[in-house]
């Protein structure tokens, strides 16, 4: 009887627990999915917005900035816009 204690109370390598396992999984998916946002980043850069390209699009323009107005002014007062005629 003796010797059964003495087996389940042996000291154990810390990769048997199950709770070690737990707390390194957490960091360690972390730093795979930033390896993963690095790799896309690198991959898909940002276009780079030229003088042309600002001038051409409609940004800044009264007209292009309807839906957002409209989307704020009714967050704001609860009431939606009217439509224009």
């Amino acid at each position: 009887m003796n010797g059964l204690l003495m087996d389940e109370n042996q000291a154990q390598p810390w990769w048997k627990f199950g709770h070690v396992w737990l707390v390194l999984a957490g960091p360690a998916v972390v730093v795979v999915a930033s390896f993963i946002t690095l790799y896309l980043a690198i991959r898909t850069p940002d276009p780079v917005i030229t003088d042309q390209m600002r001038t051409s699009s409609q940004v800044g323009k009264p007209e292009s900035m309807a839906p957002a107005m409209q989307a704020r002014n009714h967050a704001a007062t609860g009431v939606p816009s009217l439509p224009k005629p």
